[in-house]
């Protein structure tokens, strides 16, 4: 049974530890107006911390502007070492990161781990990258004249990021940013700043010159973040969220004709052949559906699997998921933590009900708990017809909805028929097979017999209404680099 638990004293001295100002210029400043951080767990005040307005935004923004210039102008080589500095602090400092981030979002524990040591990677990964910038030198077909072709800083960038990986969508838009030379202006999700704001220390005490990284948080990030990006000091925006939220964006940087980069939301076919491992499947589907509680863009949101074995999968599913404890992410053993809030729990209430309504049956979990927390069990689905609501909208949960189907032409049609494409899952045990549904889905990215993708190293990123460009991987430092040809006449 879940009770109410008051802040340990090591939880405490946690949040205490975290600056609670704006990060401006290199300094941290108060504003008159504060936001309330909350544990999703329990509904506590964890603290509190300052709440921008569009002035604040716009010091920001100047401060951003006003270093670029000499940021641009630091060797590969300065830039490499600051990021190296920042990647070793944040593994030498990972428990009170992770207790940080498990607080103000509620995955449990050992996730919170997991996070940090990923989002380390990405400063790891882009501090070898700024090193190995590259251009080019060639003769004129004609003759006559060379070819330059350099890349350089887009110049100062607006970064915004999600809740639900607070510090490893850091890492991977400021890491980089600051590789390629760009300075920064971060808008971290108003339900979990304190990440943010322990990175943002973490990066000034690793070398960090005023102005490169500035940090605001905010109650009301329109009014704040809108003349921003109509600014003309702007030239970059990269952000993780809604695909809604990403189109009025877009329409936002259309007016200066900004350069952007969207990681937008998903709806990921997780598909299951009769002849796959169903062990394998099944851990796949665990990893794939559970991890962050199924907050994820890239969670399993329809888990397709060939008639033959739908029983047996979901019977195995089922025993998996209902045997995993519950409860405050800072428990020992836990792993479904609460959502991240009270709109959250409504969402998925909602979902569960109306699939049912529809004809699916539930296999286990499906309803919210009454009482503390923002809790919802883990549940299995079963005959969850493709008009669900579920099927067409993010869960954002820990819910696996699972229907069968009988054909490969048919499964991909239907994995295909979303206006989403970031992610799909395929096992099978025939390759030939496996690369021909990997190359048929219409997502950026596949997991072939496995359920997690996600990689510093891989580019990571969607097509259709899932996003534009692609974070990480060799491509990820391209986002924040324009290409400049220079022709030298002999």
């Amino acid at each position: 049974m879940l009770t109410e638990t008051a802040l340990t004293a090591a939880e405490r001295a946690a949040i205490d530890t975290v600056p609670t100002g704006l990060f401006i210029d290199g300094g941290w400043r108060g504003t008159a107006a504060t936001l309330p951080v909350t544990d999703p767990a329990t509904g506590r005040l964890l603290c509190e911390v300052a709440d921008a307005d569009a002035t604040d935004g716009l010091d920001a923004l100047v401060a951003a502007d006003r270093a670029q210039a000499e940021w641009a102008r630091t060797t590969p080589r300065q830039r490499s070492d600051i990021l190296m500095d920042a990647h070793r602090a944040m593994l030498a400092d990972a428990e009170r990161l992770a207790l940080i981030t498990t607080l103000e979002m509620g995955k449990p524990l050992a996730e919170a781990r997991g996070e940090i040591a990923y989002a380390a990677e990405f400063f790891r990964w882009f501090a070898e990258e700024a090193v190995r910038l590259d251009g080019g030198y060639m003769p004129a077909p004609a003759g006559g004249s060379r070819f330059l072709v350099t890349r350089q800083p887009v110049g100062p960038s607006l970064l915004i990021t999600p809740w639900n990986f607070p510090m490893a969508m850091g890492t991977r838009k400021i890491g980089p940013a600051l590789a390629a030379g760009c300075t920064c202006v971060v808008k971290p999700a108003e339900q979990t700043p304190l990440s943010m704001l322990a990175l943002a220390d973490i990066l000034d005490r690793a070398g960090v010159p005023a102005g490169v990284v500035n940090v605001i948080t905010t109650s009301d990030p329109a009014a704040v973040m809108t003349p921003l990006i109509l600014d003309s000091r702007s030239r970059k925006l990269s952000f993780t969220g809604s695909t809604a939220v990403g189109k009025l964006l877009l329409e936002q940087c259309a007016r200066t004709v900004m350069r952007t980069s969207m990681e937008l939301g998903g709806n990921a076919p997780f598909i299951v052949f009769d002849d796959a491992d169903l062990d394998e499947a099944v851990e796949g589907a665990l990893a794939a559906k559970m991890r962050n509680i199924g907050q994820a863009c890239t969670a399993a949101n329809r888990i397709f699997v060939q008639r033959g074995v739908v029983d047996e999968f979901a019977t195995r599913l089922a025993d998996r998921l209902k045997a995993l404890p519950m409860g405050r992410g800072t428990e020992p053993g836990v792993v479904v933590g609460p959502l991240i809030d009270a709109d959250a729990v409504v969402k998925v209430t909602g979902l569960v009900a109306d699939a049912v309504r529809r004809g699916a049956i539930v296999r286990t979990g499906g309803a919210a708990l009454e009482g503390l927390g923002n809790f919802y069990p883990a549940t299995v689905l079963t005959d969850v017809p493709d008009d669900a609501e579920m099927c067409h909208t993010e869960i954002f949960g820990p819910v696996a909805a699972i229907a069968a189907f009988d054909t490969e032409a048919e499964v991909v049609a239907r994995a295909n028929n979303t206006p989403y494409g970031l992610v799909g899952y395929v096992f099978t045990e025939n390759l030939r097979r496996g690369l021909r549904v990997c190359e048929a889905l219409e997502t950026g990215m596949v997991g072939l017999n496995q359920g997690v993708v996600s990689n510093p190293a891989a580019p990571f990123g969607g097509v259709k209404e899932s996003g534009l460009g692609r974070e990480g991987g060799l491509t990820g430092i391209d986002e924040f680099l324009e290409t400049k040809y220079i022709g030298v006449r002999l």
